[in-house]
C-alpha cells in the first residue's frame, strides 16, 4: 500500500527553500536598487525598495569615468584587470596541476611519493602565510604593478594536483595497455585519452577557481600601487570614503553588482558541467 503524503510535507520544503533564497538574494537587491537611487537618498537611511531614475547614468559612471574616493579609476579598467587575473589564474592552475598529476600518477623516478607529498604538504602554506617572502621575491624580480606578479605567486594548486591524481588513478589500467599497444607515448596518452576523460573534472575546477582568483584581496591590495592595476575588489573598498567627504553610493552599489556578473556568468554558463564533475556521473 502506498502511503499518501499531506500537502503540508511537500508545500514546507519549497517554504524552507524559498526562505533561504529570498534571504541570499535580498542584498544583490538592495545593491541594484540603491544604484538607481542618488547618493543623499541611500546616505539618510531612507532608501526606497523601488527602482529610481539614476540606474543608467550610475553604470556609465561607474563604467567610464568612476567615483571620487582613492581611486577614481573606472570600473571598466578593473573589470579587465580582474577577469584577465581570474583567467590566468584558473587556466594556469589546471595546466601545471593536471601535467604534476599526470607525472607523479603515470612516471617511475626516484622519489614520486616524496614529490607528491611535498605538493601536498605546501596546502599547508597559503599565500597568506607566505606572504612576506613571496612579496620580497616578486619585488626583487621588479615585477610589482605588473599581471605576472599578480597571477604567478598563486598559480600553482595543490588541491587541484591532488585530485587530478585521484582520478588518474580511477582510470582502468587497460586504458595505459591499449595506448601502449597502438604505440602512442606518454603525450599522446595524456591529449588523446586523459584529457577528454578529465574535462568535467577540469570544467568543475576552472568554475573554482575562476571564483577564488577573481576573489583574491590580500595580494593585489600588496602587489599594486598603480591605480591602473587594481582590480575591481581593491576598487570597491577604495571607492568608501572614511574622511568627511560623501561617498558616492550609488556608484559603490553600481560597481559591486558588476563585479558579481562575471562570476555569476562563469556558473550558469558551466552550470552543467560543473555539476558532472563533482558528482563524477561519467566516471
Amino acid at each position: 500500500m502506498v502511503e499518501r503524503r499531506s500537502l503540508f510535507w511537500d508545500v514546507i520544503p519549497h517554504i524552507v527553500l524559498l526562505t533561504g533564497v529570498a534571504i541570499v538574494a535580498f542584498p544583490v537587491y538592495l545593491a541594484i536598487i540603491g544604484s538607481t537611487h542618488e547618493t543623499a537618498v541611500i546616505a539618510n537611511g531612507q532608501m526606497p525598495l523601488l527602482p529610481g531614475e539614476q540606474g543608467l547614468d550610475s553604470y556609465r559612471r561607474a563604467i567610464f569615468v568612476g567615483a571620487s574616493g582613492t581611486t577614481r579609476q573606472p570600473v571598466g579598467g578593473m573589470l579587465l584587470n580582474s577577469l584577465t587575473m581570474a583567467m590566468i589564474i584558473a587556466l594556469g592552475k589546471i595546466a601545471i596541476s593536471i601535467l604534476s598529476a599526470f607525472a607523479v600518477t603515470y612516471f617511475r623516478f626516484p622519489f614520486r611519493k616524496a614529490a607528491f607529498w611535498i605538493i601536498f604538504v605546501t596546502l599547508m602554506l597559503p599565500v597568506e602565510v607566505r606572504i612576506y617572502p613571496t612579496y620580497k621575491i616578486v619585488a626583487d624580480l621588479g615585477l610589482l604593478d605588473t599581471m605576472a606578479g599578480l597571477t604567478l605567486p598563486l598559480v600553482a594548486s595543490a588541491t587541484a594536483t591532488l585530485l587530478f591524481r585521484q582520478f588518474f588513478m580511477t582510470v582502468p589500467d587497460e586504458l595505459v595497455e591499449a595506448s601502449k599497444i597502438d604505440g602512442a607515448g606518454p603525450l599522446r596518452f595524456f591529449k588523446d585519452t586523459l584529457i577528454p576523460l578529465a574535462r568535467t573534472n577540469m570544467a568543475a575546477l576552472f568554475v573554482i577557481l575562476f571564483i577564488y582568483g577573481w576573489n583574491q584581496y590580500l595580494w593585489p591590495l600588496l602587489i599594486t600601487t598603480r591605480d591602473d592595476m587594481q582590480t575591481i575588489v581593491i576598487g570597491i573598498k577604495k571607492m568608501i570614503v572614511t574622511s568627511d567627504a560623501l561617498t558616492e553610493w550609488q556608484i559603490v552599489m553600481a560597481t559591486a553588482v558588476l563585479a558579481m556578473l562575471p562570476p555569476v556568468a562563469v556558473v550558469v554558463v558551466m552550470q552543467k558541467l560543473f555539476v558532472r564533475g563533482l558528482v563524477e556521473t561519467e566516471k
